[in-house]
């Protein structure tokens, strides 16, 4: 017990300690979690030969993770993406499989072993990628789904690699046995559990079917009933109990037939995608996804081994990139040729550029199948491990060019304006619409510019009238009357870019009235102090209308509630505009100690003001009702 309490520590504390660090310099969780496995393992020695056994079980992460992918992605979604599933996936895999064993070939492997090598680098890794997807927003992106298609694809592959792999002519690796006698084996000496062991070819066909129908219809009929039951007992445990109990069930069944647990589980996450307790089970297996997949990034870093490391290292550093620029630039033609350009063309090559999780998988397969020298198995296990390493720096460097490609990016010509309205309203999303159709509505023609195209396509279709162009490059403002008009409206979605365009236009002309969107407090201060002349919180007023709502459901009568919300509406602006003052951009809110003090005065002297104003007019109300 203690020794299992030991580990514990360090493993949460190594997490604990690093990956904030990681985060706070830019470098994502995954390549924390990876560099504290190294600090524990290789470097301090805190932990030993019990990381081995403890992948296989943060192994169960990917699993987990697949499942919620699943719920993700409807049946319809899913047979939408069976082009990509096929042809792009499809061809990934085969082709880097072709490729990678062509180099093995070229470097003096034998045609067998190149190609089972060739298999074990074709496949990329499903946890990091879409992890780091996810913390960088870009699932949805074209690249990101082209990724998502190509990771489901590999996962199937795993099932044909496992069976193809024993099939291959590879001459069988000398071993020792417990006595020191030299033996030469190909059968495992680990036996599982198994539905298909022994059945004939059509046997395990039907077997196999059976259990992935068997989840579809499961996925289908007994979810909806199991949760009425578990919603019963009225505790919220069970429900995670019970979507732990339909993960590792799934998975068990899948091990059974001897396909792979991830699939099985993507399959029940699909079938359960329309249920109305998806969200209630992604709340519940949310949180066991992220501690397992950082502890399986810790033994995946803990298990680097340093010796062989330095002994072969020119030859280990030499085959992760070989093997990271082979497949980038099988990638780059793929993306190519399924119409990725730009942005999303890198994302889905540097993503995908790694080796992955099931590599672990298959080496120790093949290991176990005495196909490999161990000094080979560690070499390729290494390399494994040095691409997975490397994937969060490739991704900080698609940031680098994404950036790189937005500010020198060939954009299309702006459109060319044909008249110059006294109200200019720079952005429109959702918060510039409704500008620009109640002002344009009362008469008061308008001049709306947005960096989006198909933006303002759309808009155009249902009748109203937006020009193309970057708001923030002068010639095109000039173009738009910037210096007739008298009303600037900033409504842009990016915080720093709206900054830099009230700040331009403040230069340029000293006069004009701006108005401008801010998503929070720091957000206005910088607004103001660039010059704005009204800063809107674009969930302010919003706010301000859900307090006035509680107001009246707690004995408020509809005019208290409205007085208050003009009350409050007209002490924060004070507050705000006092505190902009004090606000200074280089120094962090919390130890800004004269911006402190001043907030807890004004908080105060709000709160008092409000109990007056209510006192005030509910005396007011009672002397009228007297006379």
């Amino acid at each position: 017990m203690e020794g299992f309490l030991y580990q514990a520590v360090i493993y949460l504390g190594a997490a604990v300690v690093a990956v904030p660090i990681s985060a706070r310099l830019g470098l994502g969780s995954v390549l924390g979690y990876l560099l504290s496995g190294i600090v524990i393992g290789p470097i301090l020695g805190l932990v030993g030969s019990e990381t081995q056994e403890l992948q296989h079980f943060a192994e169960f992460g990917v699993v987990v993770m697949l499942f919620l992918i699943g719920l993700e992605l409807e049946p319809k979604a899913l047979w939408g993406m069976r082009h990509r599933l096929i042809g792009l996936g499809g061809l990934q895999v085969v082709g880097t499989s072709l490729v990678i064993a062509g180099c093995g070939m070229a470097l003096g492997l034998s045609w067998s072993l190149a190609l089972a090598v060739g298999m074990v680098f074709a496949l990329s890794s499903t946890a990091i990628v879409l992890q780091t997807l996810s913390e960088k927003g870009l699932m949805q992106s074209p690249g990101g789904r082209s990724i998502i298609s190509v990771l489901l694809t590999q996962d199937i592959a795993v099932i044909p690699i496992l069976a193809v792999l024993p099939l291959l002519p590879v001459a069988m690796v000398p071993q020792l046995d417990a006595s020191g006698a030299i033996h030469v084996g190909s059968e495992n000496e680990h036996h599982t559990m198994s539905l298909v062991e022994g059945l004939p070819g059509w046997g395990v066909a039907l077997v196999t079917l059976g259990a992935v129908l068997a989840v579809v219809l499961a996925g289908i009929f007994l979810t909806r009933p199991l949760f009425k039951f578990i919603h019963m007992a009225k505790l919220r445990e069970l429900y995670t109990a019970t979507a732990l109990l339909m993960v590792v069930m799934i998975a068990f069944l899948m091990n059974l037939v001897g396909l792979s647990p991830a699939l099985g589980t993507f399959l029940g996450g699909v079938m359960l995608a329309n249920s109305e307790f998806r969200h209630q089970i992604e709340a519940d297996l949310n949180p066991f996804k992220g501690l397992l997949l950082g502890l399986f990034f810790i033994t995946v870093g803990a298990g680097i081994n340093f010796t062989v490391f330095w002994n072969h290292i020119f030859t280990i550093i030499g085959l992760t990139l070989g093997v990271m620029l082979v497949k980038g630039l099988l990638l780059f033609a793929l993306g190519w040729i399924f119409k990725l350009r730009g942005k999303g063309q890198w994302l889905f090559t540097l993503g995908l550029a790694q080796a992955g999780e099931f590599g672990f998988v298959l080496i120790g397969f093949m290991t176990g199948q005495k196909m490999l020298e161990p000094v080979m198995t560690q070499v390729l296990l290494l390399v494994v491990a040095m691409t997975m390493m490397l994937t969060p720096l490739f991704f900080i460097l698609y940031e680098k060019l994404s950036e790189r490609m937005a500010e020198e990016g060939e954009m299309p010509e702006p459109d060319e304006m044909d008249e110059n309205a006294p109200v200019i309203i720079a952005g429109l999303g959702r918060f510039g619409q409704v500008v620009s159709r109640m002002v344009s509505a009362a008469g008061v023609p308008t001049t709306v510019l947005d960096h989006n195209l198909e933006t303002i396509n759309l808009l155009r279709r249902f009748g109203f009238k937006g020009f193309f162009g970057d708001p923030t490059r002068p010639e095109l403002l000039h173009a738009a009357g910037i210096h007739h008009a008298k009303v600037l409206v900033v409504a842009l979605d990016s915080p720093k870019t709206a900054v830099q365009l009230v700040r331009m236009v403040r230069e340029m002309r000293p006069d004009i009235h701006i108005i401008a969107r801010a998503h929070d407090r720091l957000h206005v201060y910088e607004l103001y102090q660039a010059g704005a002349n009204d800063i809107v919180r674009e969930l302010f007023d919003s706010s301000l209308r859900a307090g006035r709502y509680v107001l009246e459901n707690m004995e408020f009568s509809e005019f208290e509630a409205a007085e208050v919300e003009r009350s409050f509406y007209k002490h924060d602006r004070h507050i705000l505009r006092e505190l902009a003052e004090l606000w200074r951009p280089d120094v962090p809110l919390g130890q800004n100690e004269a911006y402190v003090n001043r907030t807890r005065e004004l908080n105060s002297d709000l709160e008092a003001a409000l109990v007056r104003e209510i006192q005030e007019q509910r005396a007011r109300a009672n002397m009228n009702a007297a006379e």
